[in-house]
């Protein structure tokens, strides 16, 4: 069955805060099928629209919902914000601590980076630190090592005297 924009419209409407009409309620009061719904729902949000899940507030929302709302608001004045929050049944607190996940998701990379920097530093410093204690253990191992070889030559030039130790 082919549905009009304007009601398609006035439809989708109704699953917006702070209706957030459920799905199935949504199809009973309608007369639409869930499935039919689900795929305009589907089709708005490819679009960008802001459509969170009806059952969800704003703690369940996608990501994708929480950048549409702080997108959506990042040019709104107090006044504006407020009747936005309203209107959508969330709190400007919200929207801040989105629009600062919103930062720090931009930022991964820079701060990735930054820290894959310092770790490699760090690491270089550490192998520096365990290639000097190698040598200076291979250079005492050489050295007991001569030491027992002398030993050997000497035993064997002048032989063991009585009470050494083998």
């Amino acid at each position: 069955m082919a549905y009009s924009p304007e009601r398609k419209s006035a439809v989708l409407a109704k699953m917006l805060p702070p209706n957030n009409m459920p799905l199935g309620q949504l199809a009973r009061e309608e007369g639409i099928s869930v499935a039919t719904l689900t795929k305009w729902r589907a089709e708005a949000r490819a679009k960008g629209q802001f459509l969170p899940d009806a059952n969800a507030g704003p703690d369940g929302w996608t990501s994708r919902d929480k950048h549409g709302a702080v997108t959506e608001t990042a040019s709104l004045n107090e006044a504006e914000l407020g009747e936005y929050c309203r209107r959508r049944g969330i709190y400007p607190e919200q929207l801040a601590v989105w629009r600062d996940a919103c930062e720090r998701a931009n930022d991964w990379e820079r701060a990735a980076t930054s820290r894959i920097a310092r770790e490699t530093r760090d690491d270089k410093k550490r192998i520096q630190q365990l290639e000097r204690e190698l040598a200076r253990k291979e250079k005492a191992l050489a050295e007991a090592a001569a030491l027992m070889i002398l030993r050997k030559k000497v035993d064997a030039i002048w032989g063991r005297k009585d009470g050494e130790d083998e």
